[in-house]
């Protein structure tokens, strides 16, 4: 079996596992309880929380732990919506972020807050001078993702960020969920990220953890009330397991990180390149994106139709979002691309994890090309 689909989720790390089965059979008590077991649970999830903040170079008070991405994104957008609804209604995005941001801010439409959407070149970047020119006084929040999940465009995170440090009212919001152990992400008191959010499972931890990263001084509205846990900020009985695995699977990913961006790049490019050499091929990354995503298309060929074919030779990838309506909220990443829909329904996406080898993409490759030769004679 080979697993190129770990952009939607990675195989939980065997190291993540075995402190997922230790943790589950030893420490069971509530963090908020004051006998000794809970005290326990608590020391851990504290523990988790230093070691987090450590390996991000951030304050344990800056780290709150949350159910993964979807919460947090909607937690950051939201929360910042409340926090400041007095001092502005204002948000800016881009038209190629992903639905848990996107459709948190569409929602907030419905409210009465005004959005303007930066659009994006050809390769899925947005223009730093478009978005300077499209703040104003009203505006409360800046939401741009590090990496796009769809083609692996990398957005100029920095950049943004020395505009943004002209207007420090502004809160800047990454969602980061794809750019852990893939890019250099920089934040604490030097960089202007007021909030980054992360999901465990985008690097081998469990599903249903995350956190995210809120500086200090930045103040967000809960959107979860009840017992007051994650410093009054987020209520709810803590996941002490998923946050203990978290803690080990974050540890693991960011190991030699330039080795192993190395490694899928490395991969990515030669896939890449050997793709490039059918005449039915459209490639909608580029190597200038993500290491770790890869997004073509086989013109004629529908994405699922493709994806089951490579299925079935236990080779595992993923169609992309391809929809295009008339509302900006729903416009896919190749719609924003002016990709034309007919062939933005053929497009799939190869993503890589520091697992996957040169060996398995030359498997791909040569199912690639018999499968090539089979459409091109039902074509013909």
């Amino acid at each position: 079996m080979i697993y190129f689909d770990n952009s939607a989720t990675t195989n939980v790390n065997e190291e993540v596992l075995q402190t997922i089965i230790e943790v589950t059979k030893n420490i069971n008590g509530n963090p908020s309880s004051m006998h000794g077991i809970g005290s326990r649970a608590d020391a851990l999830m504290h523990q988790s929380r230093k070691q987090i903040a450590s390996l991000l170079t951030v304050s344990p008070e800056e780290i709150y732990f949350t159910s993964g991405g979807t919460e947090g994104d909607n937690w950051a957008i939201k929360g910042t919506a409340i926090e400041k609804r007095n001092y502005g209604n204002h948000i800016i995005t881009t038209t190629i972020e992903h639905p848990a941001v996107s459709e948190s801010i569409y929602q907030l439409e419905q409210f009465g807050f005004e959005v303007t959407y930066l659009s994006v070149d050809k390769d899925g970047i947005i223009s730093v001078e478009d978005l300077e020119k499209a703040i104003r006084k009203e505006t409360i929040l800046v939401s741009i993702m590090a990496i796009n999940n769809e083609v692996g465009s990398v957005q100029p995170i920095e950049k943004i960020g020395e505009i943004l440090k002209k207007y420090p009212t502004i809160h800047f919001h990454v969602d980061a969920v794809q750019a852990i152990g893939k890019i250099p992400l920089l934040l604490g008191p030097q960089s202007r990220i007021d909030i980054a959010v992360f999901s465990s499972h985008k690097f081998h931890g469990p599903k249903g953890t995350g956190f995210i990263y809120l500086k200090k001084g930045r103040k967000i509205a809960p959107l979860i009330s009840g017992g007051g846990q994650e410093n009054r900020m987020r209520s709810g009985t803590e996941n002490v397991v998923g946050i203990a695995a978290t803690g080990k699977a974050l540890r693991l990913a960011l190991t030699d990180p330039i080795d192993k961006q190395k490694k899928q790049r490395e991969i990515r490019d030669y896939l890449m390149d050997e793709l490039n050499s059918y005449k039915k091929v459209v490639l909608f990354s580029t190597k200038a994106g993500a290491p770790h995503i890869l997004c073509f298309a086989l013109k004629g060929i529908r994405g699922e139709v493709l994806l089951h074919a490579f299925e079935n030779e236990s080779i595992y990838l993923s169609t992309t979002s391809a929809c295009s309506s008339k509302s900006k909220k729903s416009s896919g990443t190749l719609s924003a691309m002016h990709v034309p829909a007919t062939l933005a329904v053929d497009a799939v996406r190869v993503s890589l994890s520091s697992t996957n080898t040169i060996e398995e993409a030359k498997k791909f490759l040569s199912v690639f090309k018999i499968l090539y030769k089979k459409f091109q004679s039902i074509h013909a």
